[in-house]
Parts: C-alpha cells; structure tokens; sequence
C-alpha cells in the first residue's frame, strides 16, 4: 500500500516529497492509516514530507471526545511530529441554524485546518476519506436526486474553500475500508473507534450500515465498486466540461464590476444547455456565491431566460443574485435600494505604526506584543469594538483598509461558518447608510477585521499565540497634538 500511496501522492494528486502537509486526525481507522502511511513514506521511501497534525474536538461525545484528542497527542508524541488540537461547540453553533451537526463540524473543522495550514505555512490539508465514503456519497446523491455533477462523488483535491490557495487532498480515496483496516492489523497500528458509527442516524450511517449491506446482498454484490466506477467516468467528464466551459467564459465577457457581470447573451444562446448551465454556474461562483445553493430549478430558470428572444425579463438566483436578458446581452447583477459610494483606492497599512483614514476620521494604530499563553484569556477579554488582538503569525502582510465588496465573504470569529458580509452587516442591524462606511482591513487573504464589529475566525488568538497584532482604531477627535 505505501507504493501505491506515493504513485497516488506524486502522480494523481501533484504533491512534491518534500510538501509540507497539515494532516486532518481524528484518531479513527482512516486517518490513522494515512498518517500512519504518509510517516512511513519519511522514514521508508525517502520522502521527506513536512507533517503537522490537526485534530478538532466537536465536544459531541464529551468523554469520548476527550479521549480522542488525548490519543492524537500521543500518537504525535510518539512520532515525534508537531500537533494543534483545539475544540468546537458543534451543538451550539448548530442550534441557531437549519443546518445538521454534521454540515456545521465540516465547516468547523475545515476553518480550524485553514488556521493551522496558514500558521505553519502548509498549502496542503489531507484527509481520510477512502473508496466507501465515496460509494455512500454516490449512492445517497441518488437516492435524494443529485444532478450529473453530484455522480462525480467526492473530489480527490479541491481547494479548501473558493479561492483558497490550500488544496484539500484525500490520498486515499481509491482504498476500501477493508483493504485500511487489514493494513492497520498487519502493522500493528492502534486506533480509536467512533461508537457513534454503530447508529443508524444520521443518514450517513444508515447508507453504511443498512441500504449498501441490503444492496449488496439482493442486488449487486460489487455496487460499491460499480459506485466507485461510475463516479471516476462522472469526475471525467467534470474535468473536461469545466476546463471547455472556463475558456468559453473568458471570451463571453463584456464587461465586469465588482457588483454586474455582463456576458454575450447572443453566443450563450447559442451553446447547448448542459454548456449554458455551466456558464450559469461559473458567473455566479465568480461572486464568491457557494454553488451549493443553486438548485435544479434555478438553472433550469436560467437556461429558460437564455434561450427567451424577449428583452428585460429577469430571473432571481439564490443569495440575492438576478439575472436579467437585456437585448443581446445578458447581466448577472445584485440589485439593490441602498445607495453605495464609490470604490476608492485602498490605503496601505503601517504594520507597526500608525495610519489615517480621511473620508472615515479614523486613525488605526497597529503594534506587534510578545505574549505568553497566560496572557491570552487577559486580552480576550480586553478587546472592543474598536481595539482587537489579532495572532500576528496567522496574518498575511501586507494590510490594506478599503470599503467592502458586493459578494464578499469572511468568517465571523465564533460563527460555524462564512457568511456574507452585507448579511452580517444587516444581521448586526447596521443600517444601510452606516454600511456605505464600514471600513475593512484586509491582509494578503482577505477581510481580518470589519472595524467596529468582528475579526476574522482564522487570525482569532489562541492558546498557540505567541505575537500578537495589537489594532486600534480612534476617531480623531481623540487624537492628541
């Protein structure tokens, strides 16, 4: 298994020898074997792979839990490799929302791999899933009526999230359960088991241990391999469709602002629906928009307008988008009541020192402190609306202060998720007029703080810290000569 591991590692995913991984443990089976196995590569075959790993405690199953976390540090301690464990409320960050548990722990514990990936410097996160994730997927995406994209199954490497220069990679997605669980015996290799794997809820577990075993035993007894198999031809005809439909969106563009996009509605009328589709998908993403919450109904919506010869009709996409037919063109836009200011020029931020804000009557004052961890409950509770600590190793210099963008995203510190940031604003009842002058500090990534109201989860503090980004902002009436 570990030749095949490399071939899969250097020639299906592109990673180097000497890559530098954040490895996603939760001390089951799955992603002990891959740790196991990508440490065996270091000490067997000459690689020379930098592994940090990453374990986040849901607080599900509070003993359990526990004891997970304790075993991950001791199999790093026995490897000798570093190992950031941290801990989310699932259940809380769940409660306030329609999503499960098992969406909100997803989205928690791929922000908590970004935090760690941009704090050891890692552009690689590795996870887990193996052959029989991917049949379960399939399958389920059948039963609860997926599109052709939805057959394509889990995606070997994808960035972590729209945009990110972090690549989720699961090496091990071509490897059944069983072939995992003999390797584990062979070598000897201990692991945790997840009890919660034995219920039949939620829906996941009832796909693994009830629907595929019926199946398998009255219908087909190779559907997992028939999943599998039905899946790769589905990825490749998604690679082929993405890499055609992406030249063909290049050359369809008028004109583009940071609030309307403006295609040739004539040349898109004349692709074949499955190509106009993904042109559809392809202009909203290119918002910052989560295709996820494109429904069939919406395409189809789109597609309809596209091939209507009738000007000024219009069709609303989730997430506020519209589109509309405007005689030979077609416009993506966000329409919207609230008057906006124009975009002006971002201003460079002095990182340590002191920077103006004309038009907003602001001054930020930046300084760079050593702390203990002693020192962090301290300066949680020290910050304010308008003074945050910020962990200086996990921001990407240089930083920026411009206004914020129609579309744009960033992750709430404490929030299970990203969100919007105009639905952030209207969530905090910001009123519209006050939104024309949120100012936004960005680092090289992105938003870090929306001054006056929340930094971003990923520089958030941590017991980890050691340098932290003291920010204050101050209006200049309390400026001293």
């Amino acid at each position: 298994m570990l030749k095949a591991i490399a071939h899969e590692l250097a020639t299906h995913l592109s990673i180097a020898a000497d890559s530098r991984i954040v490895v996603g443990v939760s001390g089951g089976p799955d992603s002990i074997a891959l740790l196991h196995l990508l440490y065996s590569l270091n000490q067997r075959s000459g690689w020379q792979l930098k592994l940090h790993i990453a374990h986040l405690n849901h607080q599900l199953r509070p003993e359990e839990a526990e004891a997970d976390a304790a075993f991950v540090q001791g199999v790093a301690d026995d490897y000798s490799l570093p190992c950031s464990i941290d801990q989310r409320d699932i259940a809380s960050l769940s409660a306030p929302t329609t999503a499960g548990l098992e969406e909100v722990g997803r989205h928690a514990r791929y922000a908590f791999f970004e935090r760690v990936c941009l704090k050891v410097g890692a552009k690689i996160v590795a996870v887990g899933h193996h052959a029989d994730d991917n049949a379960e997927t399939i399958l389920h995406r059948i039963l609860r009526g997926t599109g052709l994209r939805g057959l394509a199954g889990i995606p070997a490497k994808r960035p972590l999230h729209f945009d990110s220069e972090i690549n989720l990679v699961r090496p091990l997605l071509r490897v059944t359960r069983k072939a995992i669980c003999e390797y584990l015996s062979d070598a000897g290799v201990a692991y945790r088991e997840d009890k919660s794997n034995e219920s039949n809820e939620p829906m996941r577990n009832r796909m693994r241990n009830v629907i595929l075993p019926q199946v398998e035993s009255q219908v087909n007894p190779q559907v997992r391999d028939a999943l599998t198999r039905l899946g790769e031809q589905a990825q490749w005809l998604e690679e082929y469709l993405s890499e055609t439909v992406q030249r063909t969106f290049e050359t369809l563009v008028i004109a583009r602002t940071d609030q309307e996009l403006i295609l040739n509605g004539e040349v898109v009328a004349r692709k074949s629906r499955i190509v106009q589709t993904e042109l559809v998908r392809l202009a909203y993403r290119s918002f910052g928009l989560g295709e996820q919450n494109l429904s069939f109904v919406n395409l189809v919506a789109a597609v309809d307008l596209i091939g209507d010869s009738t000007s000024g009709k219009h069709v609303q996409l989730p997430g506020g988008m519209e589109i509309e037919k405007r005689y030979k063109q077609l416009v993506f836009s966000f329409p919207s009541d609230e008057p906006r200011e124009a975009i002006s020029p971002e201003i460079a931020v002095h990182v340590p020192g002191k920077t103006t804000l004309p038009i907003r009557r602001l001054v930020i004052d930046c300084t760079i402190e050593d702390v203990v961890a002693a020192d962090i409950r301290k300066l949680r509770d020290k910050a304010s609306p308008l003074e945050e600590y910020v962990d200086f190793d996990a921001v990407r210099l240089p930083l920026v202060v411009r206004p914020r963008r129609s579309g744009e995203r960033f992750f709430p510190l404490g929030a299970p998720g990203t969100k919007k940031l105009s639905d952030f604003l209207a969530d905090a009842k910001v009123k519209p007029l006050a939104r024309q002058q949120v100012a936004v500090l960005c680092d090289h990534l992105g938003p870090i703080w929306i001054i006056g109201y929340r930094i971003d989860d990923r520089v958030k503090i941590t017991s980890l810290t050691r340098r932290v980004l003291h920010l204050q902002a101050r209006p200049f009436e309390s400026i001293q000569p």
